[in-house]
């Protein structure tokens, strides 16, 4: 269930700080007067002669390609009604920002104040030379039905009003479903429509081009079915008016196979429900209220799909599974219009998603412990599948592009795939690998604390996925209780009570391995025993007994105790001294590794010549070419003699040495290392010439650590990690209070660092 939205909670989000959701920020550099120059007085007057020469020029030198405008006169506002332009802006705002957020399309949010469709109209296009496309917002019917259309005719950029054509695409795409699922063919169905508002009428003539016939429909408003003895009724009505001899929403709900609710709560009875054919299909999408509660109406007919417009139920037909997604492709090929043709590529892209296996990431955010998968439950992809973007955009511009509106047509694919990867930095697509990887040789993974809600979460949600087999350390009552708090299904997860004297044998043989290892360091047995008490030592010891395949632990400061405990318990990788962490933040430039951030307290030259080929070993598992920078204060030999940068200079050297082919160099200050323009200028030597720099490695673990902190302060970028590089099998640790889905993506590497152990070599 969704957190309920309190007034003052909403009130203070929006006006704290800075008021308001959105702001504009400068995209080209600005700080000395030859940047302000070039950005406006004398230097701005080279493109806009340009653009004077050649007007499809606008493109190339200004940002209207990727420059939607957010347009209304506040006169249908989300529920509210005529609430006028100013109380309409916030919903504007956040418009622009999903847009922003959902499909990096820059947005400006513009109210107008004008009631009279043409002077509406004159007004929106006059401004139209500003943008890339118009998505007009919240203009109450019939009006809008005008006003669409000819802007549509006189603008010659793509412009949709998304109440009308986004709740259509959509939930036409959800009825796609929908049918498949319940085995009903969508020329044979009857389709009863209630309200005949801008998105009523819009859905429906979508439906009808899917293939629902039009003398299977009947259209209900606030006064009954719009039927031949109606009188007054405008165009949009007239168009779904019925021949058939009913007058109620009862009587056309009477054998109906599907119902779609654009109206009021409460309008629909159970025993409405009960008359409707069977394997039913109701949309019930009143705002916020649906036509009938969702717990009634699954109580009437347990055989129907249920659909509603709320994200605190299964199946939410939201638009933000489109707008965001159909505006990028459209303005990523230069169309003119967003056509029939690229409506229908919209519905059938996000329509076939919903029928792929369903990442983690979005298990993680969605779920509570269910899996996400096809069926009644799960017609439509969720807001936050990541997959969306790349999904729905590029259909959106081959259905351009094949109907001929496309005036930059895509001809690399397969760059276009990766630019909209790369657009939003947070596709995920490390931990989606990983996690497929993972599925094909689930591994037991041990949870030492498992008595913590958000270990406890993460382990049954990595179960219920498939990604692993967990481990629970614990007491058995405890943990039961915990999970019926947290409406968990642990059912035939192992639950190991380590205190247990049926664990005593177990205990006894994890012992005397430990003290036989450490027995040069003055371990004796009976420490030994005394220290498989402790959740850290005895999970470890599962694993390096082969009694488990992977440890996660967690961790209340810092990893260093549990480190420790690894070093003792498994053991250090052969051919190594020392093992170290890294910590992999997702990026808008796509991944950056950071080494070492959480193990080694002292550094010299041996450990961070460990943790550099510790390091590119870890980067070239996760399927990425490693592109080094060690890290000082210094550049390549500016500060010589002193210790830092000669210890780090001289072990790029030695990574130089050990690897030709690679691409490392060092010592250099961080901004020389992200700055590879900077860098070739004033070092073209370096072995980084013409490259991005992906792996940062840091001369100590106060640099390391702050430096992966500091970046998900400042909003950067979400972070995997701490993965532990060098440890003789799988062993990881993460913070106890972590999400759910960070607990999950560290267990899942955990297992797949097991499979790859047991000879397994990840495609990742």
């Amino acid at each position: 269930m969704s957190t309920p939205v309190s007034r003052e909670a909403a009130l203070e989000y929006h006006r704290e700080g800075k008021p308001g959701k959105i702001e504009v920020v400068p995209t080209k550099p600005y700080s000395t007067q030859h940047d302000l120059a070039l950005a406006y007085s004398p230097g701005v007057a080279y493109p806009c002669k340009e653009i004077e020469a050649n007007p499809a020029d606008v493109y190339e030198y200004t940002n209207k390609g990727n420059l939607v405008a957010v347009i209304s006169n506040g006169t249908a506002v989300l529920g509210l009604g005529d609430i006028g332009p100013e109380a309409g802006k916030p919903v504007m705002e956040g418009k622009a920002l999903l847009f922003k957020i959902f499909a990096g399309i820059d947005c400006f949010d513009i109210e107008v104040a004008e009631k009279d469709p043409d002077k509406f109209i004159q007004t929106v296009k006059a401004i139209a030379p500003t943008f890339g496309g118009i998505n007009l917002e919240d203009i109450k019917a019939p009006e809008c039905f005008e006003i669409e259309r000819r802007l549509k005719e006189e603008c010659d950029i793509p412009v949709m009003h998304d109440d009308q054509h986004g709740t259509a695409i959509i939930s036409a795409a959800g009825l796609v479903n929908a049918l498949k699922i319940q085995g009903k063919k969508i020329g044979d169905i009857r389709l009863v429509v209630n309200g005949a508002g801008a998105a009523a009428v819009s859905c429906t003539r979508l439906y009808v081009k899917l293939g629902v016939k039009k003398e299977n429909i009947v259209m209900c408003d606030s006064k009954g079915v719009i039927n031949a003895s109606r009188s007054n009724l405008n165009e949009q009505k007239r168009e779904f008016m019925t021949t058939r001899d009913i007058t109620t929403l009862a009587e056309a709900m009477k054998d109906a196979d599907v119902f779609l609710g654009l109206s009021v709560k409460d309008v629909v009875t159970p025993e409405m429900l009960r008359s409707m054919a069977p394997k039913p299909i109701v949309f019930a999408l009143a705002n916020p209220d649906p036509e009938i509660a969702y717990d009634l109406a699954i109580a009437t007919r347990p055989d129907m799909i249920f659909a509603t417009g709320r994200s605190d139920y299964p199946n939410q037909i939201n638009n933000v599974l489109g707008f965001p997604y159909i505006f990028r492709g459209a303005l990523d090929c230069g169309a003119t219009a967003i056509n029939e043709e690229m409506k229908l590529a919209a519905v059938h892209a996000i329509a076939d998603l919903a029928k792929e296996p369903v990442p983690p990431v979005v298990t993680a955010a969605y779920s509570e412990g269910e899996t996400l998968e096809f069926g009644p439950r799960y017609i439509l992809p969720k807001p936050l599948d990541p997959r969306l973007l790349t999904t729905v955009a590029p259909a959106v511009a081959r259905g351009a592009m094949e109907s001929g509106v496309a005036r930059r047509p895509i001809a690399d694919w397969d760059a276009y795939y990766d630019r909209l990867r790369k657009l939003m930095g947070y596709d995920n697509r490390i931990m989606r690998r990983i996690s497929d990887e993972a599925k094909k040789h689930p591994k037991r993974v041990v949870f030492g604390d498992a008595n913590t809600d958000n270990m406890l979460q993460a382990a049954v949600l990595g179960a219920h996925q498939g990604l692993f087999i967990p481990v629970l350390l614990g007491n058995e009552e405890m943990i039961a209780k915990r999970a019926k708090r947290l409406n968990l299904d642990i059912e035939g997860i192992e639950i190991v009570n380590l205190r247990h004297d049926r664990e005593a044998d177990r205990r006894h043989r994890y012992a005397e391995r430990l003290a036989a290892r450490r027995g040069r360091d003055g371990m004796q047995l009976l420490e030994a025993q005394d220290k498989m008490f402790d959740r850290n030592y005895f999970g470890m010891a599962m694993v390096d007994a082969g009694d488990a395949d992977a440890f996660l632990g967690g961790t209340y400061s810092t990893s260093y105790q549990s480190g420790c405990i690894a070093q003792e318990v498994i053991g250090i990788r052969p051919g190594y001294k020392h093992f170290a962490s890294l910590h992999i933040i997702q990026t808008k430039q796509g991944p950056l590794f950071i080494a070492d951030t959480q193990v080694n307290r002292k550094i010299d030259e041996e450990t961070l010549f460990d943790i550099a080929r510790l390091a590119r070993n870890g980067v070239e598992y996760f399927a990425t070419t490693p592109v080094m920078a060690l890290v000082s204060y210094s550049n390549f030999g500016s500060a010589a003699g002193e210790a830092e940068p000669d210890m780090v200079a001289s072990v790029a050297r030695k990574m130089r040495e050990l690897y030709p082919d690679l691409a490392v160099d060092g010592e250099m200050n961080l901004l020389f290392a992200l700055d590879r323009k900077l860098r070739d200028d004033n070092y073209p030597f370096s072995r980084l010439k013409g490259k991005d720099v992906n792996t940062l490695i840091f001369p100590n673990l106060t640099a390391g650590s702050s430096a992966y902190r500091w970046l998900l302060a400042m909003g950067v970028g979400e972070s995997i990690g701490p993965i532990q590089m060098g440890l003789n099998k799988p062993a990881h640790f993460v913070h106890v209070s972590a999400k759910v889905r960070d607990i999950v993506n560290m267990a899942t590497i955990a297992a797949l660092d097991a499979a790859t152990v047991d000879g397994h070599q990840p495609e990742i």
